[in-house]
């Protein structure tokens, strides 16, 4: 009969799983309260509570126990989060994209679940389990985010940790680490969080005899403040050190018009629409002006009536216009903005990562037998680009980001290394009516802004429209569905942050750890059972 003193248990009794019943409802709740963190209700403190939910749930679970796990908590994040997919697509768009997102988060929660459940085994004391197993689950975890920004079809960058964060004190880590590296400092947080929870020994247990446990060695000790320390720490994050270079006068116009790919509209109205916005402004001295994407829904490069209003613009505002339109080259649309003075286009952007599925259909001749009713709203593909993402524009080199473009790592990369010293994001928000859409997005370009340590102009066909600074400041914005303009000295820059120099290393350096820990995990596990056969 074994002699071996007996641990008094945690809060969850042991380290064993919760029932499975009670880790779907656990992991169910948690997604439900991630969704809440990110705009519009945007109570960002919710991820601290909704993540650790969801890793709680998924602890010493099996594989098949947590891919259901996975799944519910996927699907009631995902299925929350990107619900304005409905609003005039309907919902099989929505249960297709949440679906396969889901996919992935289930995958990585039976990833997540296996590293528990090894890493309990293989890194045993208060390092194993306090640190190392917390930095391996945050790594997979980030690893998920990473696959899913660019896999499949360029992949899908919405709803990761980091973008909940546009409108919290951890703001401003987002330019030493990038979003991937926030994301996995959340993740770290909420794995300490879990890991305080599940004891043994937990300062705040109670024995089987409902006493309260008196005795608090320094690593329990640490096991419980591990979390919050972290999170002080990541609070008291300062600024990184942006220096502005000068300034560029901008008027950004949101014509208020019904510019959805998807909507009825009269050719022609959404370009005078954006006129007629814009008309209040001449005479103003301005550097630039610009319109949101398919501003000038008649192409000007083959419109007259469109390339004589632009001609206007610029002569009366004495500046150039960047305006978005659709192209044709040959027998290839792409979804372009152009930089338009002195009667015609001097540069032109065609959009690098179009939106599979709803600006074009990858391997159509696969997909579109499965859905034709659903995939015969989208009777043409944009083309991808080939041209950078910059314009220059009297000397200042300007970013260019089209709608979902900014979600796009790649791209800021490419335009950051390219001499951006400005962002200039025109979008079109008008497919997704009055819902979370816009201002979600508006939360990533504010995080982009303090990643990349550059101004940016969202500008929008219907908001939400905003001019955000280089410290995720807002400069000036638009009510949504409201015909107006902004006008402002938007700062430039040519700082070059940590995250713009280093965020695609911290991401494979975390991800990678999270991979190849939970690997050692399981090899570590496999041999000591072996040596116990």
């Amino acid at each position: 009969m074994s002699t071996r003193p007996r641990q008094s248990p945690g809060l969850l009794g042991d380290r064993r799983a919760l029932s499975l019943w009670l880790s779907v409802v656990v992991g169910a709740v948690g997604g439900g309260l991630n969704a809440a963190a990110f705009p519009g209700l945007g109570w960002w403190p919710l991820i601290f509570v909704g993540t650790p939910l969801i890793l709680l749930a998924l602890a010493g679970r099996r594989v098949w126990g947590s891919l259901l796990v996975g799944g519910v908590a996927g699907f009631a994040f995902w299925g929350t989060h990107i619900f304005w997919i409905t609003v005039y697509l309907g919902p099989a768009p929505w249960i297709a994209l949440a679906g396969l997102e889901t996919v992935f988060f289930a995958i990585g929660c039976a990833l997540i679940s296996l590293a528990w459940r090894f890493g309990d085994r293989a890194f045993p004391g208060a390092l194993g389990h306090g640190l190392v197993l917390p930095l391996i689950v945050a790594g997979l975890w980030t690893l998920r985010e990473a696959v899913t920004s660019t896999w499949p079809y360029g992949g899908f960058s919405w709803g990761r940790l980091a973008f909940s964060q546009s409108e919290s004190p951890l703001t401003p880590v987002v330019a030493w680490v990038g979003v991937s590296g926030l994301s996995f400092l959340i993740a770290v947080v909420a794995a300490l969080i879990v890991q305080a929870l599940r004891g043994p020994q937990h300062p705040l247990a109670r024995d089987i005899r409902g006493t309260i446990t008196k005795r608090m060695p320094v690593a329990r000790v640490l096991r419980s403040v591990a979390p919050v320390a972290l999170l002080v720490a990541l609070v008291a994050v300062p600024a990184f050190p942006v220096v502005v270079t000068g300034t560029m006068r901008v008027a950004a116009v949101q014509g208020n018009s019904n510019a959805g790919l998807f909507s009825e509209y009269v050719p022609g109205q959404i370009l005078r629409d954006h006129l007629a916005a814009t008309e209040p402004l001449f005479g103003q001295d301005v550097d630039l002006v610009v319109w949101p994407e398919n501003a000038a829904d008649l192409d000007p490069l083959r419109s007259a009536e469109s390339a004589a209003v632009l001609d206007e613009v610029s002569t009366r505002m004495g500046a150039p216009v960047v305006t978005g339109t659709i192209t044709v080259s040959e027998s290839e649309f792409f979804n372009s903005l152009l930089l338009w003075e002195d009667g015609g286009s001097l540069d032109q952007y065609d959009k690098l990562h179009p939106v599979p599925f709803a600006e074009y259909i990858p391997d159509r001749d696969f997909w579109f037998p499965l859905a034709p009713d659903l995939l015969s709203m989208i009777p043409r593909d944009y083309t991808i680009g080939q041209r950078d993402n910059l314009f220059d524009v009297g000397g200042v080199q300007t970013g260019l980001a089209i709608c979902f473009d900014i979600v796009d790592d790649a791209l800021l990369r490419q335009m950051v290394d390219g001499g951006a010293d400005v962002i200039i994001a025109p979008t079109n928000n008008a497919d997704f009516g009055r819902t979370d859409e816009s201002v979600q997005q508006l939360a990533i370009a504010r995080l982009r802004a303090v990643e990349t340590g550059r101004s940016v102009v969202n500008t929008s066909t219907v908001g939400t429209s905003a001019i955000i600074g280089p410290d995720g400041g807002t400069i000036d914005r638009l009510p949504t569905f409201t015909a107006g303009s902004m006008v402002a000295d938007v700062p430039l820059s040519s700082t070059t942050t940590l995250a713009s120099s280093a965020g695609l290393a911290i991401e494979w350096a975390v991800s990678g750890f999270g991979l190849g820990g939970l690997l050692v995990a399981g090899l570590l596990t496999l041999s000591r059972r072996g040596s116990h056969g």
